[in-house]
């Protein structure tokens, strides 16, 4: 990600929310927008581009997979497993936190190898939410 790709990157983290958490207030996802763009420069940031367009993103820090992000038109595109692949390739483990009602996430998740490491409540909203983790494994 370049420094003029936040806004367009900002965007599709906000709208992605939004619509994967429905069950928590909008002005919380609202409300951190700005923070979490901040966040993006300090963390790294892969985008998926199509047609020169962004339309997907993979946010990490170290080892923590902050989250995949893909546009609404672009789902069930494989967008979010090409990103996803592109980072075990790169990484030993990746780690993660997914809300319990997230369950779209939690399959996808799932299915791409990885396994639950902790659960708690998110102190922030009260929601359940499970630590995942994916190691690759060694031959």
């Amino acid at each position: 990600m370049t420094t003029n790709e936040i806004d367009r990157v900002g965007d599709i983290w906000l709208n992605s929310n939004l619509e994967a958490h429905d069950f928590i207030d909008k002005n919380y996802w609202l409300n951190n927008l700005e923070t979490v763009k901040e966040q993006f420069r300090q963390a790294e940031i892969y985008v998926y581009e199509l047609d020169d367009k962004i339309c997907g993103f993979a946010g990490l820090q170290n080892d923590y997979l902050a989250g995949i992000f893909v546009q609404k038109d672009y789902r069930n595109h494989g967008i979010g497993h090409q990103l996803l692949d592109y980072l075990k390739q790169t990484h030993q483990k990746l780690t993660l936190d997914v809300y319990d009602k997230n369950e779209r996430a939690r399959k996808f998740y799932k299915v791409n190898g990885f396994n639950l490491a902790s659960s708690g409540i998110d102190e922030v909203n009260g929601e359940e939410e499970y630590q995942l983790i994916w190691q690759k494994e060694i031959k």
